[in-house]
């Protein structure tokens, strides 16, 4: 058998070390794979698979040229791949054997500082989850900007910011694998840990260590045990993954519960805050976004992501932008500032990362300079929440004199090229650069002298990698040759000759670019270790620029989609005049108006609003629109309304639509009844609840009796929680007669002789049907369906079997169809065929034959 070559005994070695990643391996001018990862990498990057002999057996093998690994590593890492790089640790041309190599970064979908793999307008989160017995220990840390957050509580606050945060990895114990499924589902790109890494000694150890402080008081985190253990987690995890450079994690932040509006997951989703219910459908943060740096687009998804409770924090982001909006020209230049500023959030994490190259620092230094312009308009603004924030910015003035003392303003991508460090800046630099420029015109001058001496007129002067510069003459002057030259090499010809003089001026050249690429390389190292003094100040700034960012652009977009000021209080209170839904306006065709309405909720007098209607009415839209304008309000945004009263709201609850999870095994209602459940256990007196078409997914009366029992509780509870209620079960309109604080609205409709217009305008008192054939009719129904549901719709009002308003509240019997009341075997039949129907996955064909059997049926039988 064959032995084992030494390269791949190294690989071997390394590559056990790392088993759950996929191994690029430096071999000369190359990153190599072997084996399976070379199958996956060949089939993930369109490269040749190949075969070799490596010593024991053939292998499969595919590689790239090292510097083309900012091309393949990003493609490897988004298909989810954990990325081990393995480099040369020597350099191969002093070591005699193996060159030694070792693993110097691990890259996996949470642990990415690549451009190509980040997203400038997110966040990349690594998160760790621990499920504690009673509380549940969460953390965040996005490496490429430093910021790391915390938070614990039960399962659904976990669930929720999980949904918020969208982290690209999520690092779980071993041991809790399952239940983090059971509990979270299974959509994340989930690594597991050794189960004691999650201890509480440990944890307090490496973030302490990290910190260099006694303790994390400092932090406020102190007493989040939980959360603490899923910090020192995503530490443990830096350290495996050979990320060690982390000077610019230099705070650790608590996500605090109670600062924040609750938005569960089903109501993030329900609301489509961040991405629509299909690939072509517009969120919120389409509409929204008016940003125009990095920081800003990263800021405003947390600040939709955690909308504030305070009165007072809500009141000061209102204020800068009414400044905005009264102060047009300030409001252009600030953003003619921040457009100009670059992500200077990474970028002062590549300086700590040691990752950042010569051109950046120019890029860095060139977005600082817009500071100071920035600052002075806050602060001259005359606006006292401008002014502080103005106030807290960093004009880094000395730091970017020193980048630009320091380097060229074209300085290139790799400091290796060259020519990155200014001219003037270091004496002994420009003597040897003057040395290495002034070499062609020095051979020049050698040339003559020569051929001049020896009256050799084709004489020329070479180098080659072999014996380096040379004289070379043709064979027909080589009797001219002086007895100092000493020849080196015959060719056909002609031959070629050393002299002392060009020897020495040889080891001179050369020893001068060498010396020019280590000085530069050295005073580039310098300028970092400068740099990395103001990594703190930077991630204040982009902190700052990131929030103004978002109030300017907030500005824009009430300027633009005239958006007013709400009214922000402490009473319990929502009057919204002429409310319009922010997404549904703008995706209207120019020449249609949105029909604005008018929304009053209060504790007192109408705490619950029925809204009845017509399926495609925009019932829907009311309740949706509702709730953005809430939620765009308390993260600090202008609302579409013509005025805005808003009591704080404390949480956002929604059950809207069919959230079907066929994947866990849950029916469409059971889905819809845990979502009810959650709803009802966690309302407070600042809640705002919004329930579309509760109870549809079981059958009628079912259906009826749930949603009757909901609108009560929601209407007795004492927390009296503010209520959406749309529903197209008419029979609740009767609820008003009974409870005092539920009212009727319903979209009124005009209805002419065989159609009927939606008018989408909420008024008060009930609908009395829901013109379910003209919304078939709509639909493109086939017209034999259609003219058979009126003429059985005729029959059935004339017989008048079908009371369309049932009393439910006298009712002490159980509700059954009038129309099934007839003693007619014929009748009973057809009810249990039709009980027996599934209206969810009938398709018009089925309803058609159905339709047919039944006409045969009756036929037959009369």
């Amino acid at each position: 058998m064959a032995k084992e070559t030494p390269l791949m005994k190294q690989y071997n070695q390394i590559k056990s070390k790392y088993p759950d990643a996929l191994l690029l391996f430096r071999v000369g001018d190359f990153y190599e794979t072997f084996g399976e990862d070379a199958v996956k990498a060949a089939a993930v990057l369109d490269i040749v698979l190949t075969n070799r002999n490596n010593g024991t057996e053939r292998s499969e093998l595919a590689g790239f040229p090292y510097h083309s690994i900012n091309t393949y590593l990003p493609r490897l890492v988004k298909a989810g791949y954990r990325v081990a790089i393995c480099d040369q640790l020597e350099d191969p041309k002093t070591v005699k054997g193996i060159v030694k190599r070792g693993v110097t970064e691990l890259v996996t979908p949470g642990v990415a500082l690549n451009d190509d793999i980040l997203q400038s307008k997110s966040n990349n989160f690594l998160a760790s989850v621990w499920i504690g017995k009673q509380v549940n220990g969460i953390a965040f840390l996005d490496v490429s900007t430093g910021e790391f957050l915390v938070s614990q509580g039960d399962k659904s606050y976990i669930d929720k910011l999980l949904q918020n945060f969208h982290p690209s990895e999520l690092l779980i114990a071993k041991h809790q694998k399952k239940e983090f499924a059971a509990a979270f589902g299974s959509d994340f790109h989930c690594f597991y840990l050794e189960d004691w890494v999650f201890k509480e000694d440990y944890a307090q150890q490496l973030l302490t260590k990290h910190f260099q402080t006694n303790s994390l008081k400092g932090f406020g985190v102190e007493e989040l045990t939980d959360a603490l253990l899923s910090a020192g987690a995503i530490l443990y995890y830096l350290s495996e993954t050979q990320h060690h450079q982390l000077q610019h994690i230099t705070r650790i932040q608590r996500i605090a519960e109670e600062a924040y509006v609750w938005l569960d997951k089903f109501t993030i989703r329900n609301l489509e805050l961040y991405t629509g219910s299909s690939a072509q459908s517009v969120s919120l943060l389409d509409v929204i976004d008016k940003t125009l740096s990095p920081m800003g687009s990263r800021t405003l998804k947390r600040w939709l992501a955690l909308p504030l409770k305070k009165i007072e924090k809500i009141r000061q982001r209102h204020e800068v932008v009414a400044y905005f909006l009264k102060q047009l020209p300030e409001l252009e230049s600030i953003k003619e500032h921040i457009a100009r500023i670059g992500d200077i959030e990474r970028l002062i994490s590549k300086v700590a990362t040691q990752k950042i190259n010569p051109r950046e620092v120019v890029q860095l230094c060139s977005s600082l300079e817009h500071i100071p312009q920035i600052k002075q308009l806050c602060l001259t603004s005359g606006n006292e929440s401008l002014s502080l924030l103005g106030d807290k910015l960093h004009d880094c003035q000395q730091l970017c004199a020193r980048i630009r003392e320091t380097l060229n303003e074209e300085a290139p991508v790799n400091i290796a090229k060259g020519n990155a460090i200014a001219a003037g800046y270091s004496a002994e630099l420009d003597e040897l650069r003057g040395l290495s420029h002034s070499g062609k015109s020095y051979l020049d001058d050698l040339l003559l002298r020569e051929t001049q001496r020896t009256g050799i007129p084709s004489l020329k002067i070479d180098n080659n990698n072999v014996f380096g510069y040379y004289l070379e003459v043709r064979n027909t002057h080589k009797d001219k040759v002086p007895a100092d030259w000493v020849r080196k090499q015959t060719l056909v010809n002609a031959e070629r000759y050393i002299t002392n003089e060009l020897k020495e001026y040889e080891a001179k050249i050369l020893g001068a670019e060498e010396k020019i690429g280590q000085l530069e390389q050295a005073l580039y190292a310098e300028l970092l270790n400068y740099i990395a003094e103001y990594i703190a100040p930077v991630q204040q700034n982009a902190i700052l620029v990131g929030q103004l960012d978002c109030l300017a652009g907030f500005a824009t977009l009430a300027l633009q989609n005239n958006y007013q000021q709400p009214e922000m209080s402490d009473d319990y209170v929502i009057d919204i005049k002429e409310g319009r839904h922010p997404v549904i306006e703008k995706q209207l065709p120019i020449d249609t108006p949105y029909i604005a309405n008018d929304v009053y909720l209060d504790r007192e007098q109408q705490q619950i609003i029925m809204i009845t209607g017509p399926n495609m009415s925009g019932k829907s839209a009311i309740l949706r629109q509702t709730a953005l304008i809430v939620l765009l309000a308390q993260i600090g945004s202008f609302v579409p309304a013509t005025s805005a009263h808003i009591g704080i709201i404390d949480k956002i609850f929604t059950r809207v639509g069919a959230s079907d999870n066929i994947s866990l095994g849950e029916s469409t209602f059971m889905v819809e009844m845990n979502e009810a459940a959650l709803i009802l256990n966690n309302i407070s007196e600042r809640s705002l609840v919004l329930l579309d078409e509760i109870g549809r997914g079981t059958s009628t009366y079912d259906g009826i009796s749930i949603a009757w029992a909901i609108a009560e509780y929601l209407h007795q509870h004492p927390s009296r929680a503010k209520t959406l209620f749309a529903t197209h079960y008419h029979e609740l309109n009767e609820m008003t007669e009974s409870f005092e604080r539920i009212k009727n609205y319903n979209v009124s409709v005009k209805e002419t002789t065989d159609s009927v217009l939606f008018l989408r305008k909420l008024v008060a008192g009930g609908s009395a049907h829901s013109f379910g054939i003209h919304v078939a009719k709509m639909a493109g129904m086939p017209q034999y369906v259609i003219q058979k549901a009126n003429k059985m719709l005729q029959k059935l009002e004339e017989n008048h079997n079908i009371a369309p308003q049932t009393s439910l509240k006298n009712s002490n019997k159980e509700m059954q169809l009038s129309f099934f009341d007839l003693n007619d075997p014929l009748l009973e039949e057809l009810k249990a065929d039709l009980l027996g129907l599934d209206l969810n996955t009938l398709t018009p064909i089925e309803a058609l034959m159905k339709l047919n059997e039944m006409k045969a049926r009756f036929k037959t039988n009369k």
